[in-house]
């Protein structure tokens, strides 16, 4: 399974994604995401609906506090693949 983990249940911020996509969200909820642990943070894919029959994937890096001096763990979007379903599979995907 090249280190991902199984999908799981998630949350997540929208502002982000907005931004790259030129879109604002109504619904936006995070419903399943998959993890790696990678040097200097986690790699996760995170499903989104976002309204509708409409759903999104997101590719976010978490880097650990220690590493940006934050008191939580700061979350940047590395990719959106738009025009998902809820039956697409959530699989790792590149930018």
């Amino acid at each position: 399974m090249d280190g991902w983990s199984e999908t799981e249940d998630a949350t997540v911020v929208k502002d982000q994604a907005e931004k790259q996509t030129g879109k604002k969200y109504r619904e936006f909820k995070a419903v399943k995401y998959r993890i790696k642990n990678v040097e200097g943070g986690q790699l996760l894919v995170i499903k989104v609906h976002v309204g509708g029959a409409d759903y999104i994937h997101l590719r976010v890096i978490q880097i650990p506090l220690l590493v940006h001096g934050a008191p939580d763990p700061k979350e940047i979007l590395r990719g959106v693949e738009q025009h998902k379903t809820k039956d697409n599979p959530l699989e790792p995907f590149t930018i």
